[in-house]
């Protein structure tokens, strides 16, 4: 038995431990939740976090959210306010081993000390089922307190019986009002921060730094630090931070965008949303995160034929030419040029006219194949081009529309006539409807032996 299990020592501080040469972000980490940005729709005065952690009720609790926003601060700060014992483990290089060697540990140091132990796996998505598994009867009989970190949606990447064992929290990108005042405190922290650099910050460059870390205090310090570290005194021996400085010291901003997770699909939801709302401003704005953030044009090109069918439709025909073109070029052409095809097309089918119904009509008849009765094609419908199909009946009855007016004559091709296609009034799909009309109306007066 190890003696660190007889004297186990006290929570760790965040950023206590932290070198003098760590960076910025690490050194201010923050060491209370009076010190913690953001974040005040879970840890607020009255909210369900901070009064769990207050009244030290929580067993198990997943942390989602980007990088950058306090996950792992937010671990620490609770093992400190419950004086619980902190383990950390690396949902990608920890084993079932290492799982279950802490939980030895913490099942010891209570029976020693009747001090709890918080396991924090980072990364948690990284956990196979495997692992995840091992941690349940743990939970399940109260020998850790768990807390996991992801930046993956949880109920995508983490099995089920672990997410129901858990309260899921979300942590949102930090308010710009919330990364300025983390970089004002590091700027007048003598201790932990750059308070013996003497320097100041314009409002230019604060705005700046704020707007383009995209809600990651990480990036923002760290930025702010190379910023302060990198730039010389004055004539008057004071460090003033400019727009100048600031714009040097992050020289591409860093779209907080992961190929495979939630910002790919959430972005992509968006921009479909937009061009089906008719809001091409934000249609174009979505288009435009996700080619600065690098994602695959053609990704992007399939997405936009797709839209031209189910959300313009019928409407506008020509929606569906203009994205299959679209696609084709971007194919032909690659980027930085492809963006501008692909915004044409964005544009076009924002401000088209919109009809889902086709869409509905193919999903309804679909519905009706798989569920219901198949019918049998009617025997006039049926092929009768070859020797005998006549003695079966095939063929027979059959009028053919171009030998009548109009092209068109009222023989029903579906026993039962079902209607799917309910066409709408919207751009061109309103034409389509008068004749749609005007045929199901013969269609009708022929059935009932009506007269035309």
């Amino acid at each position: 038995m190890s003696d660190d299990l007889f004297n186990s020592p006290a929570p760790s501080i965040p950023g206590a431990d932290a070198k003098a040469d760590a960076p910025l972000a690490s050194r201010m980490r923050p060491r209370t939740l009076g010190e913690y940005a953001g974040q005040a729709h879970i840890l607020g005065e009255g909210k369900l976090l901070r009064r769990a952690v207050q009244a030290d009720r929580f067993s198990s609790i997943i942390l989602y959210g980007p990088p950058g926003v306090g996950k792992t601060t937010l671990a620490h700060i609770i093992s400190q306010e419950t004086m619980s014992r902190f383990v950390t483990l690396s949902g990608v290089e920890s084993s079932v081993a290492d799982i279950r060697k802490e939980a030895d540990a913490a099942t010891k140091l209570r029976k020693l000390n009747n001090q709890g132990t918080v396991l924090f796996v980072d990364e948690l998505h990284r956990f196979n089922k495997a692992q995840q598994d091992v941690l349940l009867p743990h939970l399940e009989r109260g020998t850790l307190r768990f807390i996991g970190a992801t930046t993956h949606n949880p109920y995508f990447y983490v099995n089920s019986p672990l997410v129901s064992r858990s309260q899921v929290f979300t942590l949102e990108p930090l308010a710009l009002e919330d990364l300025q005042s983390l970089m004002t405190r590091a700027l007048n922290d003598d201790v932990r921060g750059l308070g013996h650099w003497k320097a100041s910050i314009t409002h230019e460059a604060i705005l700046h730094l704020s707007n383009v870390a995209d809600g990651d205090a990480r990036k923002c310090l760290n930025a702010l630090e190379l910023a302060v570290l990198s730039s010389k005194p004055n004539t008057e021996g004071q460090i003033v931070i400019d727009l100048a400085a600031a714009e040097e010291s992050v020289q591409q901003k860093t779209v907080v965008y992961d190929g495979d997770g939630d910002a790919h699909y959430d972005t992509i939801s968006a921009f479909i949303k937009s061009m089906r709302a008719s809001d091409p401003d934000a249609a174009i704005y979505w288009l435009a995160k996700m080619l600065y953030a690098g994602e695959d044009i053609r990704f992007i090109a399939r997405r936009i034929v797709i839209a031209a069918s189910e959300d313009v439709g019928m409407a506008d025909s020509n929606a569906l030419r203009v994205a299959v073109a679209a696609q084709q070029a971007v194919e032909f052409i690659g980027m930085p040029e492809a963006r501008i095809i692909l915004g044409h097309a964005t544009i076009y089918l924002a401000t088209a006219p919109k009809s889902n119904r086709a869409y509905v009509a193919i999903d309804a008849a679909l519905a009706d194949v798989k569920l219901g009765r198949t019918l049998p094609v009617p025997k006039h419908l049926r092929d009768s081009h070859y020797k005998g199909a006549e003695n079966l009946g095939n063929g027979v009855g059959y009028l053919y529309p171009h030998d009548f007016d109009g092209g068109f004559v009222p023989q029903r091709c579906l026993d039962g006539g079902k209607q799917y296609y309910e066409p709408t009034t919207h751009g061109m799909e309103g034409r389509v409807k008068e004749r749609l009309d005007h045929y199901r109306q013969q269609w009708e007066q022929a059935a009932s032996g009506v007269e035309k």
